[in-house]
């Protein structure tokens, strides 16, 4: 992986003397030396990678390479702005000519001295890799990103896999429902137990989503305990997913002592029928502080209990249900490897044989043989199949069962420079975190992960991020509109990405307890006492590259000191609890390299923003405020991509950010004075707020957009005309949220994805829907008033999903013969009035209620 940082310092190396044209003659040797050096030195990468994890000397050579390719970046940015600084105000420029002439030869004075001193130390790695016996096997390395790194692209849309991990335990889903279902009116606990990837979590979810528990219980929570939990904050999150996350809530919670939310939430609960998840209990003492707070109403109120701990289930409840989770057999292990393995047929028996062999090591942890599984899936022929099982065997005795950890290990192994680094980041996370995938696809273009090329960055990233899940190294937790739309990462698979990240000092937590953090890491996680972070370490050495606050808590934002500490920061996530209603400082906009910026919990920005120039995203949430304040300079953003915000002061010259691609939140009264011409690589766009009064025409010089969100300011607000939506000629998906009171006569024929929501038209769309010829995927949802649907022969050629919701007056569905050839999944859910599903939709596959 290591490669891959060297991939980026070389390219930087060469941007910058690209862009320093005027660079002094000596200095612009010193540069060219160095890019030479470490493009040389990144053709040893790899052998020293394969020797590390056995040789502590090696993995000390690998961090100091990754140490001076981040230095090198960090002084050419430095040097950079300080440069630049001035150069657009010529009469002050000319005033302070002297003054000019000397900082610069100051500047070009530091980084030469800097760039000897880096000098030095490349010179002490060169000695170092003959002693460690470090060869050149990577003849191309440093020509550019590998094949398998170039061909990762989003080629298909992603399609979610359908509850492998039940490979024959269909029997012990049943058992358990009917144990959560039994006609006992007395509170118990179901406690499943077993180790790390037996798929615990996965059956407790499976239950929790069953429709038959979702009817049988009006009140359902889910929390996540994990090693290191919080009583107080444990509470909150129940009482949260049960009552709302309401201003009034949220303070009056965070005024409440423990005894106070253990009241509160007995009180919440007591004349309820309730089913509480809590997942992943390490210590019986994490169970006993909770469990007061559950009432026994008499009720049959239920809750499960997941652990790898026998102790702690069997001693949650001494009348309650205690299920061990079973290792696979060695017929249902090969029938879920089988299913996992992306070309069954091109197994031949040779490689069958080997299959079985490996298979049978993992010894029926489902993880472990999903896992296996989608590597082979990536290794062609016999020889490389060998490969695979020679690895998996080299330091397993016979004599013992294969630690899960080998197999993780082997899969990550195989993963290109680049790949590697977008798995690691997930460590950077709290541990069972589901993380946006839009998030994390940011975060890795800020990092520089992704390559640039022909290929918009953004398919590249979700191409990656398509592949880490066909590798069985991220889950899917929600899909949207074929696409993932939330993942996380195993809790064991977290283990092995917090290892790997601290071998290369990729990043650090920070952890409270020792109130430390690696000063050698140049991104930082902090979970926790984020105050206490910032004001008692110190900090003003480091050359921080990312810093993501996840903790709830953390408000003071004039603790960062924005001028020097984090002066080289690519990305600032600030995560913090709703409620905090931060100031962002103007030295906020000292932060010239920055690129991501996420804000959670903020009200407005300072104009100071818009001097960040490098900015590539912008993602502001207010949730109380609802709208959040931008400055007018938010337009100076050149090299915007992703601008995510519900606004309320118009962005007058919007169409300057022509790098925009994703614009999500603004208000209609806000665009309606916009000319979007200048737009040409915008994407997406959302836009909420939309009176009947408003004209939305202008969406159409929009000739890029794919995705389309629109949502009316209120229930009885109604849509302006829609007929523009014929002339967005790329638009693909389109949601309509609101009352439409005519229906266009035609829309794009390039639609594939719609939902209407809330139209409450009065005639049957289905005629006109029905002559789209690329759509795949439909949900009325409250979108018609009629009684009756007809559905003409030859419509619906290419259509795959189908679900109607809240049509609460429709009583006849009429199909013609020839209608929905191709059609795979069909939802029908809160028709009451539908008397009868036509017989040829009797047989498609029923979709869940949360499909789309």
């Amino acid at each position: 992986m290591a490669d891959a940082f060297v991939s980026f310092a070389v390219q930087k190396l060469g941007d910058f003397l690209i862009q320093q044209v005027s660079l002094r003659k000596n200095l612009r040797k010193e540069v060219e030396w160095l890019r030479h050096e470490l493009f040389f030195i990144q053709s040893f990468l790899r052998d020293a990678e394969q020797k590390q994890c056995g040789d502590l000397r090696v993995q000390q050579w690998v961090f100091e390479i990754n140490s001076i390719a981040n230095d090198a970046i960090a002084i050419l940015e430095t040097y950079t702005f300080e440069a630049d600084k001035g150069d657009d105000d010529e009469f002050a420029s000319r005033l302070k000519a002297c003054a000019c002439i000397y900082r610069k030869e100051k500047k070009f004075y530091n980084v030469a001295e800097e760039i000897q001193s880096l000098k030095q130390r490349i010179m002490d790695i060169s000695r170092k890799r003959e002693t460690y016996g470090i060869t050149n096997i990577n003849n191309n390395a440093g020509e550019g990103p590998s094949n398998q790194v170039t061909t990762l692209r989003r080629t298909t849309s992603y399609v979610d896999d359908q509850d492998y991990i039940f490979v024959g335990l269909q029997d012990v889903i049943q058992k358990l429902l009917a144990e959560l279902l039994k006609a006992e009116p007395r509170r118990s606990v179901l406690s499943i137990y077993g180790m790390g990837g037996l798929g615990k979590t996965t059956l407790a979810r499976k239950l929790y989503t069953s429709p038959d528990i979702a009817s049988s219980f009006s009140t359902r929570a889910w929390i996540c305990v994990s090693q290191e939990y919080n009583t107080m904050d444990l509470l909150r999150n129940i009482i949260k997913s049960i009552q709302g996350r309401t201003k009034e809530t949220l303070d009056l919670l965070e005024r409440m002592t423990e005894g106070d939310l253990e009241i509160y939430l007995r009180d919440l609960l007591k004349e309820r029928k309730y089913l509480v998840v809590v997942d992943d209990v390490w210590q019986r003492e994490a169970w006993e502080s909770l469990k007061r707070a559950f009432p026994d109403g008499k009720n049959g109120s239920r809750v499960i209990i997941t652990t790898r701990k026998v102790d702690v289930a069997e001693r949650a409840d001494e009348r309650g249900f205690v299920h061990k989770l079973r290792f696979l057999s060695q017929r249902e292990s090969w029938d879920l490897f089988c299913r996992k393995l992306l070309d069954v047929r091109a197994m031949v028996p040779e490689m069958e044989s080997l299959a079985t062999d490996m298979v049978e090591k993992c010894k029926g942890l489902p993880l472990a043989i999903v896992v296996l599984s989608g590597l082979l899936s990536h290794k062609k022929g016999l020889s490389e199949w060998q490969k695979v099982k020679d690895h998996l065997w080299k330091n397993i005795k016979e004599d013992k069962s294969i630690e899960i950890s080998n197999i993780l290990s082997l899969s990550y192994n195989d993963l290109s420079s680049a790949l590697k680094q977008c798995f690691l980041y997930f460590g950077i996370f709290p541990e069972d975190q589901v993380v946006k995938a839009d998030d994390i696809i940011r975060l890795w273009i800020a990092e520089g992960f992704i390559p640039r090329g022909e290929e918009r960055m953004e398919d590249v990233a979700e191409g990656f991020l398509n592949e880490l899940i066909r590798r069985s190294l991220v889950q899917v937790t929600n899909t949207f509109w074929e696409r993932v739309a939330e993942c996380r990462v195993h809790d064991l698979l977290h283990d092995l990405a917090i290892q790997k990240a601290s071998e290369v000092k990729f990043f650090d937590v920070y952890d409270p307890r020792s109130h430390s953090i690696s000063s050698l890491c140049i991104r930082h996680g902090i979970h926790s006492a984020g105050e206490r972070y910032l004001s008692s370490l110190d900090l003003s050495n480091l050359k921080l590259r990312s810093i993501m606050f996840f903790d709830p808590d953390f408000c003071k934002m004039s603790l960062i000191n924005f001028r020097s500490v984090f002066q080289h920061l690519y990305v600032l996530y600030l995560d913090m609890h709703d409620g905090n209603k931060s100031i962002v400082p103007d030295a906020i906009g000292s932060l010239c390299h920055l690129k991501l910026l996420r804000l959670r919990g903020i009200h407005d920005l300072p104009s100071s923003i818009g001097n960040l120039k490098n900015l590539q995203t912008l993602d502001v949430i207010s949730v109380y405020a609802f709208y959040c304040q931008l400055p007018r300079e938010t337009v100076d953003l050149i090299n915007l991509r992703h601008l995510v915000a519900q606004y309320t002061k118009p962005l007058v010259h919007i169409s300057k950010l022509t790098s925009l691609q994703v614009l999500d939140g603004v208000a209609c009264d806000q665009w309606k004075d916009v000319d979007p011409v200048d737009l040409v690589n915008l994407r997406e766009l959302r836009m909420v707020s939309i009176k009947k009064s408003y004209s939305l025409n202008n969406i159409s010089s929009l000739k890029n957009l794919s995705t389309l969100t629109l949502c009316c300011e209120d229930y009885d607000e109604s849509f302006p005309s829609l007929e523009f939506v014929n002339c967005c000629e790329k638009l693909q998906k389109l949601w309509l949220d609101g009352r439409i009171e005519e229906l266009p006569d035609l829309f794009s024929n390039s639609i594939t994805m719609m939902v209407l929501w809330q139209s409450r038209l009065t005639e049957d769309p289905m005629p006109i829907l029905g002559m789209l010829p690329n759509l795949r995927n439909l949900k009325l949802d409250g979108a018609y008033e009629g009684k009756e649907i007809m559905c003409s022969d030859n419509s619906f050629s290419q259509l795959e999903f189908l679900h109607l919701r809240y049509l609460e007056k429709l009583e006849r569905w009429d199909l013609g013969t020839s209608v929905m050839p191709l059609i795979k999944g069909l939802g029908i859910h809160n028709c009451p009035n539908l008397k009868e599903i036509p017989e040829r939709m009797k047989d498609v596959e029923r979709l869940k209620r949360n499909y789309m």
